[in-house]
C-alpha cells in the first residue's frame, strides 16, 4: 500500500471533457521563509515563481561564480534535446518525471507532444507550489498528470494509483532525472534508489539523468565545484557533487546512448560551440541509457 502521505493530487477522468480531481488531502503550505529547490531553480532560469529568500540562494551562487545560470540554462536545452531523442529515435510513447520542478518554457509533455501528441507524461514533484502549477498543467492537457510524491521513496511512488492508471508497464517507458539525485544525500543510498526505479522499468525503457560532477583531486575545477556545492547544502539543505564512476553507477545495468555519459551541452548539441565553455558549464553532467 502507498504511504498515505504519498497521494494524487489530480488525475484525469475520462468520462466527461473536463478534468475532475481525485481525493485531495491537505497539503502542506508553501513556506516563503525558507528556500525552495524548485523556486530556486526557477530563478536561474529567469522565472516569476519564487521568493526573496529563493533569489538570495541565486545571488549567493551568482557571487561564487557569476557564470552559475548557464548550469540551469544547459540542462533545460540538454532536457529538450533528449525527449526529442526519446520520442523521435528511441520511440517512447510515455514519461515519468520525477522532480519535475515549476513548469518554465518547454516542459516534458510540451516537447514530447509536438512529436506524438498522444503521448501521457506523469509529473512528480514534493513541493506544495509546484503542486498549485501541476492543476493548471490539467486544466490545459488531458495527457499531462501530476502526483504529490517524494522521489527518494520509490516503491510508493511507482505504487501510486496515478501513475499506475497512466502509464502502462508492460511497454517502454523513460524515466527522467533531470538535476534530481544530486540532491538525494549519500546516507540516502541514491544507487540503490535508482536501482529500484530500473528494476520496475520494462525492457526497451530508457533513462535519463543530469547530475553536478566533482572534477576529482587536481582539477582546477574542483575549487568552484566544492563552493556550489556548500551554497546549496548550506541553502535548500542538499547537493551533492559527485564523481563520473558513481554518476556512472546510477546507469547500472542500462546500456548507454552514445555518447555516454558527457557534459550537457555536449550531449547531442543541436550546432557547433561558438565560444569557450565557462567553467561551471563543466561541472554539469547528463546521460541517456536503455534497459536491455
Amino acid at each position: 500500500m502507498p504511504d498515505t502521505k504519498v497521494v494524487a493530487l489530480l488525475a484525469a477522468e475520462p468520462e466527461t471533457s473536463t478534468m475532475s480531481a481525485v481525493e485531495e488531502p491537505e497539503l502542506p503550505q508553501v513556506d516563503p521563509t525558507r528556500p525552495s529547490i524548485a523556486r530556486v531553480y526557477d530563478a536561474f532560469l529567469g522565472g516569476k515563481d519564487n521568493y526573496e529568500v529563493d533569489r538570495e540562494v541565486y545571488r549567493q551562487a551568482i557571487a561564487i561564480d557569476p557564470d552559475a545560470p548557464l548550469a540551469a540554462r544547459d540542462l533545460r536545452n540538454w532536457l529538450i534535446r533528449v525527449v526529442r531523442f526519446l520520442v523521435g529515435e528511441g520511440g517512447i510513447d510515455q514519461f515519468l518525471d520525477c522532480g519535475s520542478g515549476l513548469p518554465t518554457a518547454e516542459n516534458v509533455h510540451q516537447i514530447a507532444q509536438r512529436i506524438r501528441p498522444d503521448v501521457p507524461v506523469v509529473y512528480v514533484d514534493n513541493d506544495p507550489m509546484v503542486a498549485a502549477h501541476g492543476r493548471a498543467l490539467l486544466a490545459e492537457n488531458p495527457q499531462t498528470h501530476f502526483v504529490f510524491a517524494d522521489l527518494r521513496q520509490p516503491e510508493e511512488l511507482l505504487a501510486h494509483p496515478v501513475v499506475t492508471k497512466h502509464l502502462d508497464f508492460s511497454r517502454p517507458m523513460a524515466l527522467m532525472q533531470c538535476a534530481t539525485i544530486h540532491h538525494v544525500l549519500d546516507e540516502e543510498n541514491p544507487a540503490e534508489l535508482m536501482r529500484t526505479y530500473i528494476d520496475a522499468l520494462p525492457s526497451g525503457s530508457y533513462v535519463a539523468l543530469s547530475h553536478f560532477l566533482d572534477p576529482g583531486e587536481g582539477s582546477e575545477y574542483q575549487a568552484l565545484a566544492r563552493q556550489l556545492e556548500e551554497n546549496l547544502r548550506n541553502t535548500v539543505g542538499s547537493g551533492e557533487c559527485r564523481t563520473h564512476e558513481e554518476i556512472l553507477s546510477f546507469f547500472d545495468g542500462l546500456e548507454m546512448v552514445t555518447p555516454g555519459l558527457v557534459k550537457v551541452v555536449d550531449w547531442w548539441p543541436d550546432g557547433p560551440r561558438l565560444k569557450p565553455l565557462a567553467a561551471v558549464q563543466r561541472l554539469v553532467v547528463g546521460g541517456v541509457a536503455r534497459k536491455p
